[in-house]
């Protein structure tokens, strides 16, 4: 069996999914910002739906690209923070941006190999998002990485739209992919729902492309995986997923801001 077989196969014995619903969280203060006007990016790590979150890594890399292309690396910016959650902190990260100029500027985030003790796998993520800025203009940019580009524009949506992203390069062979599906919570639920609606499930079509429904305000992320090699821990191998997830904010319905 070729090397690549192999993988696929552990990784398909290890679900082949985004492993038990953690995931890593990219979030603007708003969606929508100002040129000018300063605002907080905030990255944190676990599990979106039941608000429970755990310390975040130190990333390895933040790039930012401008609505004119150009790259920036604002890793050296990003300062670690705490955050109480249950009674306890929790390490998190945050950015202070002021965007310079209008349009849409794309966060990219990618961090180290993360283990997961209950899959006895790594996941190893580049996680993105869309800051817009007044005029619209570069929102389906890339940042050349292993990432989602939208299809769908990322911004002023409403509650049932339907959306789409596409992963370049990774069509027919990919087809049978899955994509996670969950919205993040900013407190922790007072019930939970079974499994099967916190994290929903779709797959790539033979194009690349994956199509949802987004029924509720907030934000949500689309997150796919593909097997990376092998790493090792503790005198052994273990298999390392390679993570692409993209957030997206669903605005509030005007009669709701209103009230």
């Amino acid at each position: 069996m070729r090397l690549g077989m192999r993988l696929l196969a552990i990784w398909l014995a290890f679900g082949g999914g985004s492993a038990t619903g953690h995931f890593n969280m990219l979030l603007p203060q708003n969606a929508s910002a100002k040129k000018g006007e300063a605002l907080t990016i905030t990255y944190q790590w676990g599990h979106p739906f039941e608000h429970q979150l755990f310390d975040a890594p130190k990333p390895r890399s933040l790039v930012v690209v401008g609505p004119d292309g150009k790259r920036v690396d604002w890793t050296d910016k990003l300062e670690k923070t705490a955050l109480k959650v249950a009674g306890k902190e929790i390490a998190t990260y945050q950015l202070s941006f002021t965007p310079g100029q209008r349009g849409d500027y794309l966060l990219v985030l990618k961090t180290p190999p993360i283990w997961l003790e209950e899959d006895g796998a790594f996941v190893e993520d580049t996680v993105k998002t869309v800051l817009h800025v007044q005029t619209q203009r570069g929102w389906d940019g890339s940042a050349g990485q292993f990432e989602f580009v939208p299809l769908t524009r990322p911004y002023g949506l409403s509650p049932g739209t339907v959306f789409q992203v596409e992963m370049p390069g990774r069509a027919h062979e990919d087809a049978l992919s899955l994509v996670e599906i969950e919205r993040y919570n900013r407190a922790p639920p007072k019930a939970l729902p079974p499994e099967e609606q916190i994290t929903r499930t779709v797959r790539l079509d033979r194009n690349g492309v994956a199509t949802t429904t987004l029924p509720e305000a907030g934000w949500w992320c689309l997150t796919v995986s593909r097997p990376h090699g092998m790493r090792e821990r503790d005198g052994k191998s273990h298999p390392v997923r390679q993570r692409s997830t993209f957030w997206v904010l669903v605005d509030e319905p005007e009669k709701e801001k209103n009230r």
